[in-house]
């Protein structure tokens, strides 16, 4: 399993992390109350976070006016889903 022991877990929590933070700061926009900064959303998503965000975006229809946000989340999603795809064909695991 090598790589993919320590990367899976990882990548089910920085994306659950990341998803949770996504619904909890759309339920403080809806209160107008002290809000998570759009940097803590971008630099989870560059850490492997993206999908969590896009979901986030999804369900929670939240930062969807965002047209970094839109643009950016899917875009850096598919990047990381390429690199993923091109461990997985290309390395000797």
């Amino acid at each position: 399993m090598g790589i993919w022991s320590s990367l899976l877990p990882y990548l089910i929590g920085v994306n659950s992390i990341t998803f949770l933070l996504m619904g909890i700061d759309k339920q403080r926009a809806k209160k107008q109350q002290y809000r998570i900064p759009e940097r803590t959303f971008w630099l989870l998503a560059v850490v492997g976070g993206a999908l969590g965000v896009w979901l986030g975006m999804k369900i929670f229809h939240h930062k969807t006016k965002h047209i970094t946000f839109n643009i950016g989340a899917p875009a850096l999603l598919v990047v990381q889903i390429g690199i993923i795809g091109w461990y997985l064909l290309y390395s000797n695991h």
